[in-house]
């Protein structure tokens, strides 16, 4: 008799078993009512972390996703669990459509808090079912600074193929920027928190004219955020389109010295003591005239020029 108990016992933990089993796979097989769930920014790229207050394209995230069937729809933001934005209520909606609501990070105490993480939530009114979506946000309302940055000697040749190089360090890995006059005229494409950077000259497309000019150094993080103005590092360039090595030289007379020509134009024009030509490459070789005194040597390209005093003999 006790054997049979047992048995039996054992035939009905088994069949439990078999039950749950099964019960567990065709729960696997049955699809969820939406799909498609995706979070992106405002140029529609995937998103994972974003700052509404940086007032720029991508200061909101965009959650969006299909319904596999016709339903009444609520769209919430939660974090911890906790609801903290409602962006849509019962909102009647179509099956195998693109629904997008977007999140402008606000929250019910005001702007979402800084380094939260946060996942937009789905409730079905037909379905009876809440889905918490698997795609997380972070909110980043903290701009990166800039450390550092130099520029060598501040010289940039207009229309070379070199370009100035900046380097910087910055306080966390972003996008290097440039402004000139407070408008960006150069975007570093890797996101590293120390690099180097070029810039050819140019603002809008085209050339700066030869002068002064102050430039600033910002950083732009991958939510957006960008160094504010006040804390930019600020560098001095001098824009030229043609640039001697020296702008006064000693050398003795009738003899042949080199000048450094820094263009980047393919050719360019010179004038020294009563003689002319043309030279193509950067080291200009002239024989100095045979008697002593100051002498102006102008050397010309796209219309500019640069000039030095050179001065034979003793003086």
């Amino acid at each position: 008799m006790q054997r049979a108990l047992t048995t039996v016992v054992l035939l009905g933990l088994l069949l439990a078993s078999a039950a749950a089993f099964a019960i567990t796979e065709h729960l696997k097989l049955i699809k969820s009512p939406i799909y498609a769930p995706k979070v992106t920014n405002g140029r529609s790229k995937p998103l994972k972390k974003f700052s509404p207050v940086c007032h720029c394209p991508t200061d909101k995230a965009v959650i969006s996703f299909k319904l596999r069937h016709p339903d009444l729809v609520t769209v919430t933001i939660v974090s911890n669990g906790n609801v903290v934005d409602t962006l849509a209520t019962g909102v009647s909606e179509q099956k195998d459509t693109v629904l997008t609501f977007p999140w402008n990070g606000q929250t019910k105490t005001g702007i979402a808090a800084n380094g939260t993480v946060y996942q937009p939530q789905v409730a079905l009114t037909h379905d009876r079912r809440t889905i918490l979506m698997p795609n997380k946000i972070v909110v980043d309302t903290v701009a990166p600074n800039v450390l550092s940055a130099s520029d060598g000697p501040g010289l940039l040749i207009a229309g070379g193929s070199h370009g100035l190089v900046i380097r910087y360090a910055l306080s966390e890995k972003a996008h290097a920027a440039v402004y000139v006059g407070g408008r960006r005229v150069v975007f570093g494409r890797r996101m590293r928190q120390r690099d180097k950077l070029k810039w050819n000259g140019g603002a809008g497309g085209k050339p700066l004219p030869p002068g002064r000019y102050v430039v600033a150094i910002a950083a732009v993080d991958d939510a957006g955020n960008v160094t504010p103005p006040a804390k930019r590092k600020r560098l001095v360039v001098t824009i030229r389109y043609i640039a001697l090595s020296e702008t006064s030289m000693h050398v003795a007379a009738g003899a042949r010295f080199p000048v450094e020509v820094r263009t980047g134009a393919p050719r360019y024009t010179w004038r020294f003591a009563g003689t002319h030509g043309t030279g193509t490459k950067q080291l200009l070789h002239l024989h100095a005239p045979a008697h002593r005194g100051r002498y102006r040597l102008v050397v010309s390209a796209h219309g500019y020029s640069a000039t030095a005093i050179v001065i034979v003999g003793k003086e």
